[in-house]
């Protein structure tokens, strides 16, 4: 998996504080300087006041200027089941790589095996691997080698039979219907902040499956580079707690 910032906003947490501060001015912020914006804000310099600014808004729930900034993000080998969980979010925008136009009918089938193409789940090579609604807990060398064979070998297979039906003349966009729901997909998201702290709710949240935490915890270390001081009280105040943001 492979996660990147395309494109984001510029100055976000000023667009943010902009936009909370026009709430309660009776100026018009489009035509004062930002300094004349936050001259109320408490605070010695202009990053304690965005500070103070933005740990009020966070703290009390008013999330509406956090709509304002949007980030895209670029999203390389996820699995078509961690696609179907991401893509549930509404407010999110996506495009996804399509199977109806990008063939596989050059990849071989041994490297599927060796795990190209094909995203293989932590369980199926650690025998001390848990996963939520499990029925049983770690299992023994023999068995988990059992099931690295069952899997290569079954993802191995869907991939030579789906090339083979293209080599029959079947449509990619039909030929797909054999391949894993573990088929690697590339994704490009796009999101503002409030909804990116929603889906940071739910899909790093220890009950989250172990993929889509991953592409998570990627997204927010990206975030924090771009809204050091947003995400900063967000990774210390505001995960984990009962009441999740909602969209």
């Amino acid at each position: 998996m492979d996660v990147r910032l395309l494109e984001a906003t510029p100055n976000p947490e000023k667009l943010v504080c902009k936009g909370a501060r026009n709430d309660y001015s009776a100026g018009f912020v489009g035509s004062q300087s930002f300094e004349e914006t936050m001259e109320t804000v408490d605070g010695d310099s202009q990053r304690e006041k965005m500070e103070t600014l933005i740990g009020h808004l966070l703290s009390h729930g008013h999330f509406g200027p956090f709509e304002h900034p949007q980030a895209t993000f670029a999203i390389e080998g996820v699995s078509r089941s961690c696609m179907a969980q991401i893509t549930r979010h509404r407010h999110v925008s996506f495009d996804v790589q399509s199977m109806r136009y990008v063939s596989f009918d050059d990849v071989d089938p041994e490297d599927v095996a060796a795990g190209e193409m094909v995203v293989t789940p932590p369980s199926a090579s650690d025998p001390n691997w848990v996963g939520r609604n499990q029925k049983t807990g770690a299992v023994d060398e023999e068995t988990v080698e059992k099931r690295k064979e069952v899997f290569r070998e079954s993802v191995s297979r869907s991939v030579a039979d789906y090339q083979e039906l293209l080599d029959l003349g079947m449509p990619p966009e039909d030929a797909r219907f054999v391949l894993p729901i573990g088929t690697e997909v590339n994704i490009v998201m796009s999101m503002n902040v409030r909804m990116l702290m929603h889906v940071a709710d739910m899909r790093a949240a220890a009950d989250a499956q172990w993929e889509i935490r991953e592409l998570t915890e990627s997204v927010l270390e990206l975030a924090e580079e771009w809204c050091p001081i947003t995400f900063a009280h967000y990774n210390e105040k505001m995960r984990n707690r009962k009441n999740r943001l909602a969209p």
